[in-house]
């Protein structure tokens, strides 16, 4: 019992995109991807900033809640279909519990 045994920290950390969480971080890539489809300077330049936008309204929703808040609201606001759906949960359309 000598041995210094390590002790991970960081097992269960959200995915990052650099230094942003996923969720943080995919509304700018998905205006990114957006304004250069549409192959404009402008609209190209107008989805980056509605990105960087929308990205820092969810990094200000997220402050003090959960690390997995944005998934739990997905599954309460998205409509469920079997792709979205889980096992193990009850719907998201069945508010009360018994029990």
């Amino acid at each position: 019992m000598l041995t210094d045994t390590y002790i991970p920290r960081r097992l269960d950390d959200t995915w990052k995109l650099g230094f942003w969480d996923i969720d943080v971080a995919a509304p700018v890539v998905f205006a990114v991807f957006v304004g250069y489809v549409s192959s404009s300077r402008w609209s190209f330049a107008l989805c980056t900033v509605a990105g960087l936008l929308v990205s820092r309204w969810v990094a200000r929703i997220k402050v003090d809640k959960h690390p997995a808040f944005a998934m739990h609201w997905l599954y309460w606001h998205l409509p469920s279909s079997p792709l979205t759906a889980m096992q193990a949960t009850p719907p998201s359309h069945i508010r009360r519990m018994v029990g």
